[in-house]
This record gives C-alpha cells, sequence and structure tokens, in this order.
C-alpha cells in the first residue's frame, strides 16, 4: 500500500513537471500570418510564417553573475495586450509611423526565486523580443552571456558583414562595421573574424526574406552582434571583445535593477516588407530631447573624400561654403585638423560668411581616448561631461551647427553609454552629431532627432584609395542600401559625378546620381568638388537643388541584395524613383509604378552614348494605365526620375 502511495506520489509530481515542460505559449501578429511559440520551461522559441518555419526551435535567456535565467523557468503568470503607437521622424524613410503589434508578457522565475521577464511582441513586418529584471536592487547585478540564439532550416542563405577584431586596421580604429558583404551564403559558414558579424543580418528561407538587429540599445548595456560560428544554421548573440570599452570602464552588461534589455528585433516577409519596414525604429525609446527645433536635415559640401587634408584650409573651405550655397546645400563639412591648419578664430569667421550665405558649418573631430592612435585633431576635447560642455558651448557661440565624431572603439558598455553621454550634451548646445568610424546606430536617431547619420559602412572614401575598392563598389553599394541602410542612417558621404583623382570609376554618372536618392541619411555629404560640378550638365544640378532633405513615404519598387535596388521616395506631392544596377550586365527593366499610372516626370538616366551630356540623358516621360515604366540600364548604371 505505501509503495503504491509512493508511486503515485510520483507520477503526480512528474506529470506536473512534464505539463510545466510542454506548456506553450503564442503569440500572432495583427493579420495573424506570423506566429510567435514560447516554452519558457525548455527556455525556447520559434517563428512561423504562413505555413513556412521561419526560426525553428531557438534560446531564450541570460546567464547573471549571481543567477541562471536559461533553464528551470517557471512561469508565474503572463500577460496580453494590443498596441499602436504614432510616431514623427525627420530623418528617416518615412515621416509619419504608425506601430501596431500584440505583446505578449510571460513573467517567470528561477528555482530560487528571482524573476525574469520575456517581452514578445509580434507586429505584420516581424517579431521582437527582450528580457526585464522587474525587482528593485540598488545592488549591481553583472550579465556574463546572453543565451538568446536565431535557429535558421537548412538551405537558408545569408547576406552578412564580419565583424572586424578590436584593435586592427588604421590606428587601431577597428571595429567600425567596415567590411565588405558575404553574399547569399549558406547559414553556418564561419565569419572570417573571431569577432563574429554585425548587424543587420539578412537572410532568405524559401521565398521569405528575415532581418536581424537590435535597437533600445541604452547605456546600461553592450552593442551585440551575432558569434563567428552557426553550427546547424544556429546563430548565437556575441558580446564585444576586451579592447571595445573605455579604459575603466564597462565591457559587458552591468546594472542596478530593475533593468530592461535591448530589443532583438526579427523582421519578417517578403522583400519589400523589409526594405519597408521601420521595426529599427519602432522599438526604440521616443525622443528625449526637450527641444527639437534646432533639428533639420539638409545636404552638405564636403571637400575631404575627394581633395583630402590639402583642402582643409580656409581659401578652400570658403570655395566650399560657396559651392553649398549655390548648390541651396544646407551645410558645409569641415574636416580633420581644422583647429591646426584654419584656427579656432578664422573658422568662427567662415561660420559668420556661412550663415550669411544660409549654409551652416559642421565641424570634425576626434573621438580620442585610448582606445585609437589616430593623430588628427582636434582630440581629448569630448571625453568628461565638463570638457563637452566647455567646447559645445564654444561651438555654439561662433554659430556651428554640427559635429563629426571619429574613430570610436568598439561595442563595449562604456563605449555606448559614451555615444548617449554625446549626444544629450550635444543637444544641450544645439549641435548635430555624425558619428564616424563607429557602431550601428540601432535607431538612436529617434531617442537622439538630433543623432543625423553615422558611418558604420565602408563608404566612398575607402572607392578614392584603391581601384579595387572601386571595381567592388557598384555591388557593395547596391548592398549597403538593402541591408545596412534599412533602419539607421548611413553616412556613406556618395555621388562622384566627374571624375576620381587616380581612380577609374566603375559606375556611370547616373549610377552616382541616384545614390543621391538611394542612401538615407539626416545630412548627405556628398562627394563631388565644385570643379566637378563644373562639368554637370544644368538639367542634373537642378535636380541636386530641389532634391528633399527629408522624406514622407517610401515603396520598394524591386531588387535583390547586391545586384538592383529601385525605390520610390515621396516628398510632398512628388515621387522620387531612383534605381541602382549592381552588376556588370545590361538590364531591361519592367517597373510596376501602378500608384503613378498616367502620370507624367521627368526622367535622368545615361541613355545612348550619342544623345547622352556628360554621361546624362533626360527626358520627359508618361507612366501608361497599365502602371508599367520600362527602362534600360547599361552595366553598373542607375536613373532617377520624378513624378508629381
Amino acid at each position: 500500500m505505501k509503495f503504491i502511495r509512493l508511486f503515485i506520489i510520483f507520477t503526480i509530481v512528474n506529470t506536473c513537471i512534464y505539463a510545466q515542460e510542454t506548456i506553450s505559449y503564442h503569440v500572432s501578429s495583427p493579420d495573424l500570418k506570423i506566429i510567435l511559440t514560447c516554452n519558457p520551461a525548455q527556455g525556447t522559441y520559434s517563428i512561423t510564417k504562413g505555413k513556412r518555419t521561419i526560426l525553428q526551435n531557438s534560446k531564450l535567456g541570460i546567464i547573471r553573475e549571481d543567477e541562471d535565467f536559461t533553464k528551470a523557468l517557471k512561469v508565474v503568470g503572463t500577460a496580453e495586450r494590443k498596441l499602436k503607437e504614432s510616431y514623427v521622424m525627420l530623418n528617416a524613410k518615412k515621416k509619419s509611423i504608425t506601430y501596431t503589434a500584440n505583446e505578449l508578457v510571460i513573467s517567470t522565475k528561477t528555482p530560487t526565486g528571482k524573476s525574469m521577464n520575456i517581452i514578445f511582441r509580434v507586429s505584420n513586418d516581424g517579431a521582437a523580443f527582450r528580457y526585464e529584471f522587474p525587482e528593485k536592487d540598488p545592488s549591481l547585478r553583472k550579465i556574463q552571456s546572453e543565451h538568446t540564439s536565431f535557429h535558421f532550416p537548412e538551405g537558408t542563405l545569408a547576406w552578412l558583414q564580419a565583424k572586424a577584431e578590436a584593435q586592427t586596421g588604421f590606428e587601431h580604429t577597428n571595429p567600425s562595421y567596415e567590411v565588405y558583404y558575404n553574399m547569399a551564403i549558406p547559414v553556418g559558414t564561419p565569419s572570417s573574424s573571431a569577432n563574429g558579424w554585425v548587424y543587420p543580418a539578412l537572410f532568405k528561407t524559401g521565398d521569405t526574406w528575415v532581418m536581424l538587429t537590435e535597437a533600445g540599445l541604452e547605456r546600461n548595456y553592450c552593442g551585440t552582434a551575432l558569434q563567428r560560428l552557426s553550427p546547424g544554421g544556429e546563430y548565437r548573440i556575441n558580446f564585444p571583445q576586451e579592447a571595445e570599452k573605455i579604459k575603466g570602464g564597462a565591457l559587458y552588461p552591468e546594472s542596478t535593477l530593475p533593468w530592461i534589455t535591448p530589443w532583438r528585433i526579427i523582421a519578417i516577409g517578403d522583400l519589400a516588407t523589409i526594405m519597408e519596414s521601420t521595426l529599427g525604429t519602432d522599438l526604440t525609446p521616443a525622443s528625449r530631447l526637450k527641444d527639437s527645433s534646432f533639428v533639420k536635415p539638409g545636404k552638405a559640401a564636403w571637400s575631404w573624400v575627394l581633395e583630402k587634408d590639402k583642402a582643409t584650409i580656409y581659401p578652400v573651405q570658403k570655395k566650399y561654403i560657396d559651392y553649398a550655397a549655390d548648390m541651396k546645400w544646407q551645410y558645409c563639412l569641415i574636416d580633420a585638423n581644422w583647429d591646426q591648419t584654419i584656427g579656432y578664430d578664422s573658422v568662427a569667421v567662415l561660420a559668420d560668411y556661412a550663415r550669411k550665405k544660409n549654409v551652416g558649418m559642421l565641424l570634425w573631430y576626434n573621438s580620442a581616448g585610448d582606445w585609437n592612435t589616430v593623430k588628427f585633431t582636434p582630440r581629448d576635447k569630448l571625453l568628461t561631461h565638463e570638457e563637452r560642455i566647455k567646447e559645445f558651448g564654444r561651438l555654439e557661440e561662433m554659430g556651428i551647427k554640427g559635429i563629426k565624431i571619429d574613430f570610436f572603439g568598439g561595442d563595449g558598455q562604456s563605449m555606448i553609454a559614451y555615444y548617449h553621454d554625446i549626444l544629450t550634451d550635444a543637444a544641450a548646445h544645439h549641435l548635430l552629431v555624425n558619428f564616424h568610424g563607429a557602431t550601428l546606430p540601432r535607431g538612436l536617431q529617434r531617442t537622439y532627432p538630433n543623432l543625423m547619420t553615422a558611418e558604420a559602412v565602408l563608404g566612398y572614401e575607402m572607392i578614392t584609395f584603391g581601384q579595387d575598392a572601386a571595381n567592388k563598389a557598384p555591388q557593395h553599394m547596391v548592398a549597403s542600401a538593402m541591408i545596412r541602410n534599412v533602419f539607421d542612417p548611413m553616412d556613406f558621404t556618395p555621388m562622384c559625378l566627374y571624375k576620381i583623382p587616380n581612380i577609374e570609376r566603375q559606375t556611370t554618372a547616373a549610377f552616382e546620381l541616384a545614390t543621391a536618392v538611394a542612401f538615407l541619411s539626416g545630412i548627405q555629404h556628398y562627394a563631388e568638388t565644385p570643379d566637378g560640378m563644373d562639368h554637370v550638365p544644368v538639367e542634373v544640378k537642378d535636380f541636386l537643388k530641389a532634391l528633399p532633405a527629408q522624406w514622407d513615404d517610401v515603396k520598394f519598387i524591386d531588387g535583390y541584395p547586391g545586384k538592383l535596388y529601385v525605390v520610390a521616395r515621396k516628398s510632398g506631392s512628388k515621387w522620387y524613383v531612383t534605381g541602382l544596377n549592381g552588376e556588370q550586365i545590361n538590364k531591361s527593366l519592367a517597373l510596376n509604378l501602378t500608384f503613378l499610372k498616367n502620370k507624367t516626370g521627368k526622367l535622368i538616366s545615361s541613355g545612348n552614348d550619342s544623345d547622352s551630356h556628360n554621361g546624362f540623358f533626360a527626358k520627359e516621360v508618361k507612366i501608361p494605365a497599365s502602371g508599367e515604366l520600362k527602362i534600360d540600364l547599361k552595366k553598373n548604371d542607375g536613373f532617377v526620375a520624378v513624378f508629381e
């Protein structure tokens, strides 16, 4: 009898444990097409879209120094709600954005009673989740690792950029997200770098596209990446290398409680869905600026990219101010060593001269610290709050409108906090910010609207350094537009319409012009010089003078990463349609522009050699009732068209 009672108790206990381990929780997108399933006891989740598995059993959880939140989690409660939020962006693919999603919060406890909530959100364009430690405790907690993974089905292809190892490259300035993309590689392919793969990471499983990134990165967490190895197509979260921090500062995440981690974002859909998605800012905190009236997107003249250091002198910069004014561009950037070759007093004179011509001055800075050995100045002026306030106050008095800060040291928590601190202090002095040699913005432009752009890309300057980079440029520029630039502004510094010194450009002039619309940047710094612009036909100059500095809406038209990108951007009543051919083959396109049917516009393309003017051919085009526009592109060619 005693044996029977023990057997019954044992059976009940095991049944309860089994039931806990097999309970799954589901949350779907508002249109019911995407379903995320979570099993907290097993520490896994999966995602389907329709009948297709997008992510198979992937891992959840975090290991803190004081507790393991990856296993034996007991669910103590759940909460569901529907979300709908509208916001406005001045520096994005769309101005007025509405985010609609279903949220599921699963509250768990470890066997020792410590709490962690897993917060899921699923929208029609993807899913996202993060972890929350809701307890209140002033003691510092430290995270050792994040267990999160993304497990793709067999046969999935990936478009990935390796994350350069810390302290490598020019004057020990890596990682700065400046590496070429690996195109259409099988999942599971190891990264060429021990530092893994950067975000955004693009995948294709069957006919469905997936993009991974993170957002909501606060000063109490490090920037993450994907690990170098992904056995079986399972990508795990990678923390930064030891050197990616400020000396004496935190590398891995540490914080008091309560504490919430960044969002892990999984955009899902066809290519148009990914290209038009705004998840990268939907899941980022709203603006923290009390006053954003000084935030004005624009276009900028910039001497350094083609003329290099010799141009950073007073008379040349005055010439570039005149150039910006003539082109009706809003800004002019003076690059490195200006404090030595021009000086603060003379820059103040230039700033006053520029103001009278309705041009704002931007100045370069070295992020400094022990993380880079770059000698360019000004440096060592931004490291503390007191130093920043002193320097930014001086710039504000001089009438400077913004700063470009270069050569950051990686993704450690202390370095991420440095970005936040710069943006906060710059805003207090009405300064716009451009981060160069930097990490991916991860939606910071919504939280700090004065963040106008960031490099975090192998940009145009590399094309000017060597022929090999110029040869790779067409494919790389198309890939960058469709991966790096999807959620965050990108300071590629594009567009040389005439000549690159000592380099044989591989793109047509029309391709170069098209990048002015294809690439998104709060301030778009153009590579072309005043002398080069003198060789451009008047219709191209007029196009660039009238080109909007910000956009109201976007429509992806056609494309494939690295091969072709055709997109339409709206400003006011006008639609700008642009295309880039990233391959060395001629293409005949039949574009579906039904939203523009029966409208007449102006097309600028390469045309035939016999009818082109310095590489350009302009003509009037009308979209027929069918909505189909046919365009022929040469190798590495492009076009722009404007309809109203």
